[in-house]
């Protein structure tokens, strides 16, 4: 599918692999149990198609007989699953020529992908820009939902609980990256008033730091105060719907000028001119 104007598309993808008990050891190694995606217009950051599929392992016995979860992946979900054998030439034309995206693909996911080409002896698939969520939030957003995990991140916006599932997680972290740049772009429209104070680390709740303020009396904030007082009582200053699309338009501005970049760093350091 080619989007006229574009000459590529952005996909979101996500790997669910088994955990090696000793990583780096002989015979221990990550195996790809499922594999999900989603094809992303770079205009409107809407999802044009998807794909997911759960992959068997040569192995069976390196799947665990239960999950720890309760949405897990267990050797009893793969058994009949296809082989990634099966199933690469699907991926290979879900990824190659495109825009990747994700939340740690750079260090994770593309390995991982292209360990599993080469281990059946066929070309991997090639990018032609990856965004990787993790290094851009840690540059631009910062800690403030605790940590960088995509289950901290979603939890501080409200978005609902990790399912650690393919596809149920390349949709959440396009939601996640959408509300991230939200805030962003909030904060550059008035960064004397928000942007230092919103980041302040005092502000990052972690469970230690939880436990030590229930023991003491909490100093008063006058400005975050005075934020939580205005937001309570303010009137909309413009039409439902409105802000949502002015921040979807930047998104998608900054999106594009991604898939065109020579290098992600550039596109990391100009990122707050484009929201703006």
């Amino acid at each position: 599918m080619e989007i006229q104007g574009y000459t590529s598309e952005i996909v979101f993808f996500d790997l669910e692999t088994t955990v090696p008990n000793k990583p780096g050891q002989p015979g221990q190694r990550f195996h790809i149990l499922e594999f999900g995606s989603i094809l992303v217009c770079p205009r409107k950051l809407v999802e044009l198609e998807s794909f997911t599929t759960l992959i068997r392992p040569k192995d069976l016995a390196v799947v665990s007989l239960r999950s720890s979860r309760s949405d897990g992946i267990t050797r009893g979900a793969v058994m009949d699953a296809p082989c990634f054998e099966d199933v690469a030439d699907k991926i290979y034309g879900v990824l190659n020529g495109r825009i990747w995206a994700g939340h740690n693909i750079r260090r994770f996911d593309c390995v991982r992908i292209k360990e599993a080409f080469s281990e059946i002896g066929k070309p991997a698939p090639e990018p032609t820009a990856i965004i990787d969520s993790l290094g851009i939030l840690s540059a631009k957003f910062g800690k403030r939902a605790g940590n960088m995990k995509m289950a901290s991140l979603a939890s501080y916006f409200g978005l609902g609980v990790q399912k650690h599932r393919s596809l149920d997680d390349v949709r959440m972290n396009l939601e996640v990256l959408k509300h991230c740049a939200t805030v962003l772009f909030l904060e550059s429209t008035l960064p004397n008033q928000l942007e230092r104070k919103w980041q302040s680390p005092s502000t990052i709740m972690t469970r230690s730091r939880s436990q030590y303020n229930s023991k003491i009396s909490p100093t008063p904030n006058p400005i975050t105060n005075g934020l939580h007082s205005y937001r309570s009582q303010r009137a909309m200053p413009y039409k439902k719907g409105g802000l949502g699309k002015i921040v979807t338009r930047n998104v998608k501005n900054l999106l594009c000028k991604a898939q065109n970049s020579q290098s992600l760093q550039t596109f990391i350091k100009h990122s707050h001119s484009l929201l703006r």
